[in-house]
């Protein structure tokens, strides 16, 4: 069987990309909030940290709102080697929980 790199994305990397995007943009939070039509500030918030994506739509919109394209916001880890990356994301999980 062959060893398949995958790449993985960076939620913290993309998430201080969206960050330094809205502000190069002079997007506030609340404003993000408005454009997204959310209820409350929390799904954004969460963005900026890392310890969620947006949904591929949502991706969509944040690049249209910025003028940016997706590859400006996503931001690509190292590719893993087939079974390491469950390692990584396991990892990663058990990071987001001890903060």
């Amino acid at each position: 069987m062959a060893i398949v790199n995958k790449p993985i994305i960076d939620f913290v990397e993309t998430g201080n990309n969206i960050n330094r995007l809205m502000t190069t943009a002079g997007m506030s939070v609340r404003e993000m909030q408005e454009i997204f039509n959310f209820a409350y500030p929390q799904a954004i918030y969460k963005w900026l940290r890392g310890s969620s994506m947006p949904s591929l739509d949502n991706l969509v919109i944040l690049a249209s709102v910025l003028e940016v394209t997706l590859d400006d916001i996503v931001v690509y880890g190292k590719p893993c080697q087939k079974g390491m990356q469950k390692q990584a994301i396991k990892r990663k999980e058990n990071s987001h929980e001890r903060i």
